[in-house]
């Protein structure tokens, strides 16, 4: 049976820089389908237990749950907003963790990262690394790819700088599936 790839970058940005890195990540693995996602079509509102009491859980958690169930790799580019995750990442996050402490689900975790910054994101990273694996995530590799403006070519979709595209490669190569 052919091994399924869930790719999205975690902001809601349109032209988002981690959706990109996600997306040619996610399509080095020639023995799986992926399926990449965009956080705008999973809107939700800011997690609040006063909304959650009074109007449930949006039907967009329960969506995008069932994405990642449908899983056997999560390839995850993390934004990183002021050293965390996006507003839009964290609110999914949170109401998906009410309705299933263990969000992840068991599933393998690539987890990415990249800024237009020469730390990459590195500490949205860091924290995303120490948190998802709470969440029954497994952290299989993981990648940061610095100055994305200088080292990606977004109309090619591609990683212009051959040291960071072969590392990149070679945790591809690593990951089982």
């Amino acid at each position: 049976m052919t091994k399924k790839i869930i790719a999205f970058g975690a902001s809601n940005s349109k032209k988002s820089i981690n959706k990109q890195l996600a997306t040619y990540a996610a399509g080095l693995f020639t023995k799986a389908t992926t399926e990449v996602l965009d956080l705008n079509d999973f809107p939700v509102p800011t997690y609040s237990i006063d909304i959650e009491k009074e109007e449930g859980f949006p039907q967009a958690v329960h969506d995008f749950l069932n994405k990642i169930a449908e899983a056997d790799l999560l390839v995850i580019s993390m934004a990183e907003h002021n050293g965390n995750y996006t507003a839009a990442f964290k609110s999914l996050f949170d109401w998906m963790s009410r309705i299933n402490v263990k969000l992840f689900q068991g599933k393998s975790i690539f987890l990415l990262a990249t800024s237009p910054g020469a730390r990459g994101g590195s500490s949205v990273l860091e924290i995303a690394e120490g948190r998802f694996p709470r969440h029954e995530g497994v952290i299989e590799a993981t990648f940061s790819l610095p100055s994305f403006n200088d080292n990606f070519d977004t109309d090619k979709g591609v990683i212009t700088n051959t040291d960071l595209d072969n590392e990149l490669k070679e945790k591809v190569k690593k990951i089982n599936i």
